[in-house]
């Protein structure tokens, strides 16, 4: 029998899985399509690789295995599974056609749903993943300052000006890597030292799982202000969900560009571009962003109707209730069993368990971890990515087996052997660099 969300007899059966792992060994490179996703991420020998379907806040691997799932895709599912409005939008419009040859009245009435949610949203355009839009942003804001140089700080995908300042930069010319550089969050000295008067645009996630602190977003506002820079808020994983209007909203701080995709169409393919229309107004003519499936119709029915749902549900307020639940819930637990090396931190929509490294190796604390929670009928890599779909009784069952694996986790650190109750092999880092890498010396004194 596959396993349950529950106390099983024993890890689940994976068979079917690394079967079809042992196929995309040949034919996949890296085997994934997301490196989120991949199978280093998860403890390989205990772990699913491939996931059948999903309802709501479960899933169900190609085992039979179900699972509490506070991946959520990644953080595109933030209703939830196979939710039935969004569903049946999708499903409506499939039955008048997909893709058309000409415009689709959906691009019209989605952009003006976002018009009245996001601020600064006065001009929107549609692709389909976040380094799409965020490349886009970058090209707008060099077009429309003429300048040619970036900073950055966070994570903005695979695109060349992005990813030639990281160590995964092999076959991007190194002229590329010449033009942007970062900073890091919260330090708006190494913003003042790094800018300079090529300086097109200042790119960054609003924040990952630190707050801004004394007036971090605000100066840069500021900054930007004052040198004839451009302000782009990359919001993949804080728009529609921190607030609806996202990070510019919550925070109070307006953006020049501002990007979106996870979040906006419960895991269909859209990302999002919004800006000021005269910075906008550059994609008329002087830049090209096209693509054919910019204007899909299916991921932008799924785009209204999710848009729809979280705001006439609340949904950033529920996010945010639940996921406070969790995160408190875990450190209550932690402190009780005198675990001071392991903490939830983050906002309550998205919240991160870390482990300090005083107390052993923090990826094999991690992984014993998910690996009890994974046998315990839950889909866990040290996230809560909060949907609409995540019950009261998903985290009252997740906060009683936290109750359950932390002792475990204390025993092997109290013994110094957490390698050996690991029961395959532990995961490895994730790609994710934010701060410290490809910084730029102080070259003028800036006001």
């Amino acid at each position: 029998m596959p396993n349950k969300v529950a106390n099983n007899n024993d890890y689940p059966d994976i068979t079917r899985s690394d079967e079809l792992y042992k196929i995309a060994l040949d034919l996949i490179p890296a085997t994934t399509q997301t490196l989120a996703k991949g199978p280093q991420q998860n403890v390989r020998g205990i772990a699913p690789k491939y996931l059948q379907r999903g309802k709501g806040s479960h899933v169900w691997d190609v085992d039979g295995n179900e699972f509490i799932d506070f991946n959520m895709g990644i953080g595109p599912l933030s209703l939830g599974y196979a939710y039935p409005k969004v569903d049946e939008a999708i499903k409506k419009q499939l039955e008048d056609g997909i893709t058309f040859s000409l415009m689709h009245p959906l691009e019209v009435e989605v952009a003006q749903l976002i018009n009245e949610i996001v601020p600064n949203a006065e001009s929107i355009r549609y692709s389909k993943s976040g380094a799409d839009v965020t490349s886009a942003a970058i090209r707008v804001a060099r077009a429309y300052t003429g300048k040619e140089k970036v900073l950055c700080c966070g994570y903005h995908g695979w695109h060349d000006w992005y990813i030639s300042v990281t160590d995964k930069n092999l076959g991007i010319p190194k002229t590329v890597e010449n033009l942007t550089f970062t900073f890091n969050y919260n330090d708006i000295q190494s913003v003042k030292d790094s800018i300079d008067d090529d300086t097109a645009a200042i790119i960054l996630e609003p924040f990952v799982f630190e707050a801004p602190k004394d007036n971090f977003l605000q100066d840069l506002r500021k900054l930007c202000d004052e040198n004839g820079i451009l302000l782009i808020f990359d919001e993949m994983w804080t728009g529609f969900r921190i607030a609806l209007g996202g990070a510019q909203e919550y925070f109070g701080v307006n953006a020049d560009l501002a990007t979106f995709s996870k979040a906006v169409a419960n895991g269909m393919p859209i990302s999002i571009l919004t800006g000021r229309k005269e910075i906008m107004q550059v994609l008329d003519e002087k830049v090209f962003f096209y693509t054919t499936f910019g204007g899909e119709a299916l991921s932008l029915a799924a785009a209204k109707a999710t848009i729809n749902e979280l705001r006439d549900k609340n949904v950033p307020k529920y996010l945010n209730d639940k996921g406070k639940l969790l995160k408190s819930g875990y450190n209550e637990i932690v402190q009780s069993l005198n675990i001071d090396y392991s903490k939830c931190i983050g906002y309550d929509c998205r919240s991160l368990i870390t482990f300090d490294p005083k107390a052993g190796n923090t990826l094999e604390m991690k992984s014993l971890v998910q690996q009890e929670m994974i046998k315990r009928g839950i889909l866990w890599g040290g996230f809560h990515n909060m949907s609409y779909s995540h019950t009261n009784d998903d985290i009252e069952y997740t906060l009683n087996t936290y109750k359950e694996v932390l002792p475990i986790l204390k025993k092997a650190v109290s013994e110094n052997n957490i390698k050996g109750y690991l029961k395959g092999e532990p995961v490895v880092p994730v790609f994710r660099k934010v701060s410290n890498f490809n910084t730029k010396p102080k070259l003028k004194t800036v006001k």
